[in-house]
Formats: C-alpha cells, sequence, structure tokens
C-alpha cells in the first residue's frame, strides 16, 4: 500500500503555488524594468535624431557623436553609432563602427520647408531656425525645418542587441543605433537577484507550509496517540475536546462515541464468555464424574465401557476448552492472575523434550538450550504455553519430520524458539494464525485435534508476562515460533 503524507502534500502544494506566483510576479516585474529601461532610452533618443536630421556643418558631428552618452544617460563604454545620408543620397557622416547590418525602416517623406519672417515663434521640439544664416546658407532666407517623430526598434545584428532610431527630414536622413549590452547586462543581475530572491522566499514558504501543516494538524496527532493509548483494560478513555479547533471538535465527539459503544460491546462479550465458561464447569464436572463412575461398573473391555471412555474423553476436551475460553475471558478483562514464581525454563524445555520422545518416537528431536534460563512468572501457564507449541509442531508435522528446540538469553530476554518440519504456511493465514477459532486450511482441519485456541492463549498469557508470542519468517517448509520472555528481578 503507497502512503502519502497529507502534511507534506499541504506543503508542497503550497510551495508550488507560491512558486508559481512568485516566478508569474518575477517575470511581469523583470520584462517591466526592461520595458522601463529601454523605453527611457527611447525617449532621450528623440531629440538627438531630430537635431542630427538637420542642416549642420562638417565639423557639429564627431562633437555630437561624442556627447551622445552623456545625453542618452548611458556608460562612455555603450557602442554608438551615427549615419546621415543627404536628400540627395550622398552620406554626409557615418560612424567608422557603422555596420551594414542595421536595416533602415520605411520612412515617410517629410514636407517641404517654407520661408517665415524671423521672428515668428515656432516650437522648438519640431523646427530649428539657421543660427547662422549668412555663413551657412546665404543666399537663402531664415527657413523651418520639419521634422517628424523618429521610428524606434530593436535590431539584432552579428554585434548583438541594438537600439535604432530613424527619422526623415527634408534634408537628409539620420539614424543613431545604441547598442543594448548594458541594458542586458543590467537585467542578467536582475534576473540572478530575483532567481536568488526567489529560491529563498520558497525555502522560507516551504518551511513556514510545513509548520503551519504541523500545527494544523496537531489535534489529528493528538487523537491518534489517545487512540494508540487505548487498550482493552482502557476503553473508558475519552479524548479530552478542551481548546480544539472547531473544525476538529466534531471528530473527537464521533470517536468518544464510538469508544463508548465499544467499551458496552467488548463489556458485554467478554462477561457472557466468562459467564458461560463459569456455567459450564459445574455440569461438566458432574458428567465427568458420572461417566467415570459408570465406567467403574461397566464390563471391562465391554463395547458400553468402550463408549463411556470416548464420552469422558469428549468431556475432557470439552473442560479444556472451557477453560481456555475462561482464562481467555480474563485476559481481555486484563483480570488474569499470576502466580510468580522463579522458573527455570531450561528444566521445563527438558522436560517437555523427553514427552517428546515419548509421545511422537518417529520425530528428531534436536535442541540448543542454555542453562540457567530463569524468568519470573506462573510456572503453570508458562508450561501451558510450551506444551501448547510443542503440541503443534507434532500434530502439524511431516512425516519422517523433526523438530528443533532452542532456548538463549539476548538483551535482558529470554528466547524459547520451537521450529518444526511443516507444509508452507499461506500468507493469508499468516496474519490470522492467532485468531480464535481459527485452524486455517484443509490441512489443519478437524482431522488434527484442537480448536483454535492454544495459540491465542499462549499469546494472551506471553503479554500477561510482559512478553510476546510470535510467528517467525522461517525457509519453505518450516514453521517456527519465538516466545520471548523479560528478565525480572525479584519483587
Amino acid at each position: 500500500m503507497k502512503l502519502h503524507s497529507f502534511r507534506l502534500r499541504i506543503a508542497v502544494l503550497s510551495t508550488v503555488l507560491a512558486g508559481s506566483a512568485l516566478v508569474a510576479f518575477g517575470i511581469v516585474a523583470w520584462r517591466l524594468i526592461y520595458v522601463a529601461k529601454v523605453s527611457r532610452l527611447d525617449a532621450r533618443l528623440e531629440q538627438p535624431t531630430r537635431r542630427a536630421a538637420r542642416p549642420r556643418s562638417p565639423d557639429w558631428w564627431q562633437p555630437f557623436l561624442t556627447g551622445l552618452p552623456g545625453e542618452l544617460g548611458t556608460d562612455a563604454a555603450t557602442p554608438i553609432v551615427l549615419q546621415v545620408i543627404g536628400a540627395n543620397g550622398i552620406t554626409i557622416y557615418q560612424s567608422n563602427d557603422w555596420s551594414a547590418d542595421f536595416r533602415i525602416p520605411a520612412l515617410p517623406t517629410p514636407p517641404s520647408p517654407s520661408p517665415i519672417p524671423l521672428h515668428s515663434r515656432q516650437s522648438p521640439s519640431d523646427i530649428e531656425l539657421h543660427s547662422e544664416p549668412s555663413n551657412l546658407y546665404p543666399d537663402y532666407p531664415p527657413v523651418t525645418i520639419p521634422v517628424p517623430e523618429p521610428r524606434i526598434g530593436t535590431q539584432q545584428t552579428n554585434n548583438g542587441s541594438w537600439r535604432v532610431s530613424a527619422v526623415r527630414s527634408a534634408h537628409a536622413q539620420a539614424v543613431i543605433a545604441v547598442s543594448l549590452e548594458a541594458i542586458d547586462q543590467e537585467m542578467t543581475v536582475i534576473r540572478n537577484i530575483f532567481l536568488v530572491a526567489i529560491g529563498g522566499t520558497l525555502l522560507v514558504v516551504a518551511g513556514g507550509a510545513w509548520g503551519l501543516a504541523g500545527s494544523a494538524l496537531r489535534p489529528i496527532r493528538k487523537l491518534t496517540t489517545e487512540i494508540q493509548n487505548v487498550t482493552i483494560t482502557g476503553l473508558d478513555r475519552q479524548v479530552p475536546v478542551g481548546e480544539a479547533d472547531v473544525e476538529f471538535v466534531e471528530l473527537i465527539q464521533v470517536y468518544n462515541q464510538m469508544l463508548r459503544r465499544l467499551e458496552r460491546s467488548f463489556k458485554q462479550a467478554s462477561r457472557f464468555s466468562g459467564d458461560a465458561a463459569h456455567e459450564l464447569k459445574t455440569p461438566l464436572a458432574i458428567l465427568q464424574g458420572e461417566l467415570e463412575r459408570t465406567m467403574q461398573h461397566a464390563e471391562p473391555g465391554s463395547e458400553l465401557q468402550q463408549n463411556l471412555s470416548n464420552l469422558l474423553d469428549e468431556v475432557s476436551r470439552l473442560n479444556g476448552i472451557v477453560r481456555k475460553l475462561l482464562l481467555l475471558s480474563l485476559a481481555d478483562a486484563g483480570q488474569m492472575r499470576l502466580y510468580t514464581v522463579k522458573v527455570n525454563l531450561s528444566d521445563m524445555l527438558m522436560v517437555i523434550t523427553e514427552d517428546i520422545e515419548l509421545l511422537a518416537p518417529h520425530l528428531e528431536v534436536q535442541t540448543q538450550i542454555a542453562d540457567e534460563l530463569w524468568v519470573w512468572g506462573d510456572r503453570d501457564l508458562l508450561m501451558q504455553v510450551l506444551q501448547n507449541l510443542i503440541s503443534n509442531a507434532i500434530k502439524y508435522n511431516l512425516p519422517q519430520g523433526w523438530i528443533q528446540i532452542q532456548g538463549n538469553q539476548q538483551d535482558g530476554k529470554v528466547n524459547v524458539t520451537v521450529t518444526n518440519a511443516s507444509n508452507p504456511i499461506p500468507l493469508s493465514e499468516r496474519d490470522r494464525i492467532f485468531d480464535r477459532f481459527y485452524r486455517g486450511d484443509p490441512s489443519r482441519n478437524r482431522k488434527v485435534e484442537g480448536v483454535g485456541l492454544g495459540l491465542s492463549l499462549s499469546r494472551e498469557i506471553a503479554r500477561a508476562h510482559n512478553g510476546d508470542l510470535m510467528l517467525n519468517n522461517t525457509l519453505e517448509r518450516e514453521t517456527a515460533f519465538t516466545l520471548t520472555l523479560p528478565i525480572q528481578n525479584e519483587k
């Protein structure tokens, strides 16, 4: 079964959501910053481009080009190129590093200049009067030079990205190209800052989401802890509502109600099995006594005596079942009484080994039992556990099989392992082998003596001694049970 973490899912989803929002914000912000920088450059390019399209003296261009970085607000190392072509198609001025890769956009033909009086007031952004008409154009009166809006765009060349501003007047066509390398470098720095900031923010968001999810799930963990602490003897435990959030109050109340119903049902079932076992003890004892008395008066070897013997065996079997049911009911109620004494499991195992040789002489018995395996426990109940394990090892063994008994002390515990040759136990049965009255597949049926209470009772006895009984993982055609008991100091 694949496990999923709700807390992890909340943290991941929160981080993904926040990350998506931050990335989107970073992209938009980065784009807006880039557009703002380019727009500011465009605004500064407009006036120099217009001025370059007006009539100038030959020695005017170099100082103009040299002063462009300061006017455009760019670094002195930023490449800026200029080309001015007259109306007759002759190049008036061209920078040394001008590239033929620049594509001049189609520019509209401007209107022809018109004479105006010197005292006429025009917008300086659209026209400029000849400041020295006698030197530049002595034969012409002052005229206006209308210059339209420049066309500005970005072009890619072999030397990188450029912002190209072009305009055409009646006098000339002027093109100013500014490299965007500096802006691209600034945007790279900004991008790296965004990446670091977004990454750090996502780590903070992930940690915060993990903490918030844990805080939100604290009532669930509290409820889980309470459920784990519920035992057969603690079904009366209730989860206090206390200061729980309103979203979890109903869940806690439903759990408490379920626990109360479960407690009532369990007490009824436990009381029924205990009462039934008590009630059956007396009539079974009477029946056994009557059968024994009648069998004594029957003719030896007669059919009546044989029938009475069979009935007496069944009554003895019923007595064993009743006794086991009574012990299980006491264990369920947490009232199994232990008459603890110091018990030497090594001696008990040696006695049981001798019994195997008498009960199943056809089986090979192997023993690896350490000396002086002392525990504190109820001698009779522990003997019953060991006898149950040995009895199962004999019942479910293979023809000409074997039994191995191991006893050792490790990590403050005494371990007793009983292994026998057997048919493999299906995986579907391994989880149910300790269930009451469960006897497995047809190979483990009524042909083998027992009712399916031995292992269940043995585990309850082991747990009553603060130990356990487990089915081991073994090779095929083997079955092994391990009884673990703690070594306790004398009280």
